[in-house]
């Protein structure tokens, strides 16, 4: 292999390895039911907290609750995904490499 393509290829890893490092950092704050529960979640699609309003606890209605969370989370993960692609895009030029976001 062109030492120089592997150079690129070097260096194109480290800044990816830095990025996933980054990545764990960034983090975002997604609700849902009006603020009744809120998730935090980085970067690499990890869900960091998970906060749940008292007022949308009731042991009658847990079905609500259910489908209040399912609904933060999923948001949680498309937003965690769109942040991913914004910063990684950045690195990558646009390329879309398999394994990646």
């Amino acid at each position: 292999m062109n030492k120089f393509v592997f150079r690129q290829a070097q260096e194109l890893q480290a800044k990816l390895a830095k990025a996933q490092q980054e990545l764990a950092d960034m983090t975002a704050e997604i609700s849902s039911g009006g603020g009744a529960i809120k998730i935090v979640v980085d970067g690499q699609q990890r869900i960091r907290s998970v906060n749940i309003s008292p007022e949308v606890i009731n042991a009658e209605d847990a079905e609500m609750l259910e489908d209040l969370v399912v609904a933060a989370v999923n948001e949680a993960i498309q937003k965690s995904q769109e942040l991913a692609a914004s910063h990684l895009s950045s690195i990558t030029g646009g390329l879309k490499l398999p394994g990646l976001f």
